[in-house]
């Protein structure tokens, strides 16, 4: 390979050249400044943050366009965007940390910790006049390994792929977790209340799987989700940017949300979901929500992704067992179970989705990587192959496609990779 300059604290300007690391040429990464260019250039996105990572080492980090369109606010490679279910995956990492701790087994019921989620039972006929409904039993309770997995029959409100669900967690007032107000152990009692879209095991449903997760390490740690995660993961991994209330301190680089409207991009000032502040990572009274509720920057996310791709090493400390993390990026998903709201050969680990031999072939990442994203069009991907790490953060508000931004990059940067 030919070398090319290690691009460090790159901003939008004033770029530095500081060492030489045999990666990619200089000249091939100014497709990716072309295809951001070319996005915001469009009003395809107000503004994008890109950070690519090889080898431990930063090779790209940019920022284009702005983090709010309104006032011409320039993005920065250190923005602050609302995550959302990026938050997953820490919230999985954290719950098999204590799993190493003999706190609990992957195939228990929920219902062990959880004693609400011992009386649910499986939506079976619906009234859309008054949002009524009949249940039938549960042939099998929900066990920890469907929260990770996502195959309890839980669902999402406002944007569950099912409109029965819509319905019926609108009226009982269940959260997105996207701002939501109240208590997580008051939440998850409520929602444990509400029928399963399907019987347990039965298929892959994205829901609100993860905030029930997040009650249990709660439940286990003995510690309140936020102060869980800054004492096992934030704290380590250096990643001081990371929070569910940000700081009012920082708040002034957390990044607008922005949508189309009428195929033009504004900024959102409206509440968003179920009503819901658009700061929210600003307030105080909303839920810890272990699926979708942290806020972060690209910097500090890579922190966490770096220590997955080590296997549970950061900076030579091990935060989390190699085997676990092994375990995490195993398919979860049998072969007999239906995909809602995938592909069919969509595959899925302990907390995020996964390239295998099986669905290679809709990935430009290597057999073997993993990747998800957010609500709000913020993308990851890890591949242990190449020892790459990917993000691009941008902030829209229910954007066409949730998986179109990421693709587009990765495609362009996967074509820049030579053996």
């Amino acid at each position: 390979m030919t070398k090319y300059p290690l691009m460090l604290g790159m901003a939008l300007s004033g770029l530095s050249l500081q060492a030489q690391i045999p990666v990619l040429t200089g000249e091939k990464l100014h497709r990716i400044d072309s295809l951001a260019e070319q996005l915001t250039k469009t009003g395809h996105i107000a503004g994008v943050s890109i950070l690519l990572l090889k080898d431990g080492h930063t090779i790209y980090n940019k920022a284009f366009g702005y983090a709010d369109l309104e006032t011409k606010k320039v993005m920065q490679p250190n923005s602050i965007f609302r995550i959302a279910s990026q938050t997953k995956a820490i919230t999985s990492i954290a719950a098999m940390m204590l799993w190493e701790q003999g706190k609990f087994l992957l195939d228990e019921p929920v219902s062990k910790y959880i004693p609400e989620f011992k009386r649910t039972q499986v939506l079976q006929t619906f009234s859309a006049a008054d949002s009524s409904y009949t249940v039938v039993p549960v042939i099998r309770e929900i066990t920890i390994r469907d929260l990770f997995r996502h195959t309890s029959g839980l669902s999402y409100p406002v944007f569950s792929l099912d409109e029965r669900m819509n319905a019926i967690y609108a009226k009982a007032g269940i959260g997105t977790g996207l701002g939501s107000r109240g208590v997580l152990k008051e939440r998850m009692e409520l929602l444990a209340r509400q029928p399963l879209l399907h019987q347990p095991g039965e298929a892959f449903t994205y829901g609100l799987n993860t905030d029930v997760l997040g009650r249990l390490i709660e439940i286990w740690s003995g510690l309140p989700l936020n102060d869980f995660f800054k004492a096992r993961i934030f704290d380590p991994l250096e990643m001081g940017d990371t929070y569910f209330h940000l700081p009012k301190e920082k708040s002034e680089r957390l990044v607008a949300l922005h949508q189309k409207v009428s195929g033009k991009l504004k900024k959102r000032k409206e509440l968003i979901y179920e009503g819901n502040k658009i700061n929210y990572p600003t307030a105080d009274d909303i839920y810890l929500s272990g699926g979708a509720g942290l806020s972060s920057t690209t910097a500090d996310y890579s922190k966490f992704l770096q220590m997955v791709l080590n296997k549970g090493i950061y900076k030579g400390k091990r935060l989390i067992g190699q085997k676990t993390v092994e375990l995490m990026m195993k398919n979860q998903l049998t072969k007999n179970m239906k995909i809602n709201g995938e592909g069919e050969d969509f595959q899925f680990g302990l907390g995020w989705g996964l390239v295998t031999e099986r669905n290679s072939y809709l990935h430009p990442l290597s057999t073997g990587s993993l990747f998800w994203g957010g609500a709000f069009n913020t993308h990851y991907w890890v591949d242990p192959k190449e020892h790459l790490i990917g993000l691009v953060f941008t902030q829209e508000y229910m954007p066409d496609s949730y998986w179109d931004l990421g693709y587009l990059f990765k495609n362009v940067f996967y074509s820049l990779i030579e053996n």
